[in-house]
């Protein structure tokens, strides 16, 4: 239920029904956020239910004793806002560079929507903290690096509780950590005085509950789905524009063909190739029975792609809309537990990057195939536009090398991060997840694969220029067509070697604002 307050256009966070699209317009559109009048009460009395349970003298981890393998040690009640003020200056050790703003803002609102299922036993008033830094784009700055995705992103959050928590004694601008307001880089403090936002003195728990969750993961890997949507289209698109350079044989596409093996991945890529290509007069235009394997098996590699996308965005619906901290809270119970492992996201991240590098992979052989005159039906070699020039002019020659360097980081990368672990906090926790640089190493597979896609859509254009300047008459699919003319409305035909970099650059760029598919998906409804 939304906060009579707040307008049309502001998500009510209620714990329960957050999906990653609406994660993605928080996280990068800057949708405003509320917290639900239903949610504030289960977070209210929660926090009740907790300060019953502190008077008590049966132990509680995190609110009267020490921390990982000082769990057995107690701790007395008046310490318990040292004990929160001191966990995160201790965990406050990330490094390397930080993570993107909108990873940053995908994991406030994670851990925003945790809290709001009122188990961890915080106050109101530290959840409107944080939609209030959402709300004012107030980003912190929050290494990428330190994570083991287990115990929670134990360093990466306790950077995001450094700015907006301060000491109960004093307050101290030296450790309020550092954040982005108005584009300006500046101390947590002076970020927070600057957006009209007052630090609080973190209360009991509050210190661990905002700790201890793999918020950082979950961001990663949510904001993976929704970038993995759409490079799988551009991903058909490609590969369609390379069937037509390549005068593919359009048998390998039939309906029969995949309904027999009933993948459902691999039948709707097949069906999308087919109306992408309706209509071409390239295609099928040769004597030739078949084709490589980069051609005619594209619907078994990409499909599959899709079926595991469709796995792991359920993983990744569930983990956004879950409890993971430590303890949690049920009525009078506090009770102890492992939600915070990152298991299942590292687990889902590794098989994504896994068939996402298979996708550009696949892309790079035909990218091969486009320009080498030995496979590419009769165009000439490196797509060079004159026969007199060839040797003098190298062509889209390094394409294919930018291609293929990323195809190998890919591989690298794709190598599964989750089987990888070390105990830490003396043994105490001693099989972590690896589930943030499973993660992280997801977006890097991602951002390679928009440069690969980018490379091939600008070779099979070049390729297809080649075609009609030899034969005008030739026709192109109804959407093959439409996405030949979009890239040449910006991309020009490269008739003379030139530094094509930034057009490899620029094509990304967009590529990601998605008004590729959106035209194509008109062609063809």
């Amino acid at each position: 239920m939304e906060n009579s307050q707040t307008s049309k256009r502001c998500l009510s966070i209620d714990g329960n029904s957050l999906t990653i699209d609406q994660l993605t317009q928080v996280a990068r559109c800057y949708l405003q956020v509320s917290l639900a009048d239903s949610a504030r009460r289960q977070v209210h009395e929660c926090e009740i239910r907790l300060r019953e349970l502190a008077s008590l003298e049966k132990p509680i981890y995190g609110v009267n004793t020490g921390l990982g393998i000082f769990a057995n040690r107690r701790i007395k009640s008046s310490q318990s806002i040292q004990l929160s003020r001191n966990l995160i200056l201790s965990h406050a050790v990330g490094i390397g560079e930080p993570f993107p703003e909108d990873v940053v803002r995908a994991a406030i609102l994670i851990r925003v929507n945790t809290f709001a299922k009122g188990h961890s036993g915080v106050r109101p008033e530290l959840i409107e903290l944080l939609l209030e830094m959402l709300n004012r784009r107030l980003t912190p700055h929050i290494p990428n690096q330190g994570s083991l995705g287990s115990s929670g992103d134990l360093a990466p959050l306790s950077h995001l509780a450094l700015v907006l928590s301060q000491d109960p004694i004093s307050n101290d601008e030296a450790s309020s950590g550092k954040a982005w307001f108005k584009g300006q880089l500046m101390s947590g403090k002076e970020a927070m005085n600057a957006a009209g936002l007052s630090p609080l003195i973190l209360h009991s728990k509050e210190g661990l509950a905002i700790i201890n969750g793999a918020a950082f993961a979950a961001a990663l890997l949510a904001l993976a789905c929704n970038d993995t949507l759409n490079l799988l289209r551009i991903a058909e698109i490609g590969a369609s524009l390379s069937m037509e350079a390549l005068l593919a044989v359009s048998n390998a596409f039939d309906p029969r063909l995949h309904e027999v093996r009933s993948h459902l991945g691999q039948i709707a890529v097949a069906e999308r190739i087919r109306k992408l290509l309706r209509s071409s007069t390239l295609i099928d235009s040769t004597e030739r029975v078949q084709d490589a394997y980069s051609i005619r098996c594209t619907p078994q590699v990409i499909g599959p792609a899709w079926d595991i996308l469709s796995f792991v965005q359920s993983t990744a619906l569930r983990e956004i809309n879950a409890a993971t901290d430590n303890p949690l809270f049920f009525g009078l119970d506090a009770i102890s537990g492992g939600n915070f492992h990152g298991e299942p996201i590292g687990l889902a991240a590794d098989y994504l990057k896994i068939a996402l590098a298979e996708v550009g992979a696949i892309s790079e052989r035909r990218i091969y195939r486009l320009i080498d005159e030995h496979m590419n039906e009769g165009l000439p070699p490196m797509l060079i536009m004159k026969h007199e020039n060839v040797g003098l002019q190298s062509g889209l020659m390094m394409l294919q090398y930018s291609a293929a360097s990323l195809v190998l980081e890919n591989q690298a990368l794709a190598s599964p991060a989750s089987v990888l672990s070390l105990p830490t906090s003396a043994g105490q926790e001693d099989h972590n997840a690896n589930a943030t640089m499973a993660a992280r190493f997801l977006s890097k597979v991602i951002e390679n694969i928009y440069h690969i896609l980018a490379i091939e859509l600008l070779t099979s254009a070049q390729a297809i220029d080649l075609r009609i300047q030899d034969k005008p008459e030739i026709k192109l699919g109804m959407g093959t067509n439409v996405a030949f003319q979009w890239i040449r409305s910006t991309f020009p035909f490269r008739e003379d070697d030139f530094p094509l970099s930034e057009d490899v650059m620029n094509m990304v760029e967009l590529l990601k604002k998605q008004e590729l598919i959106n035209l194509v998906n008109l062609s063809l409804n």
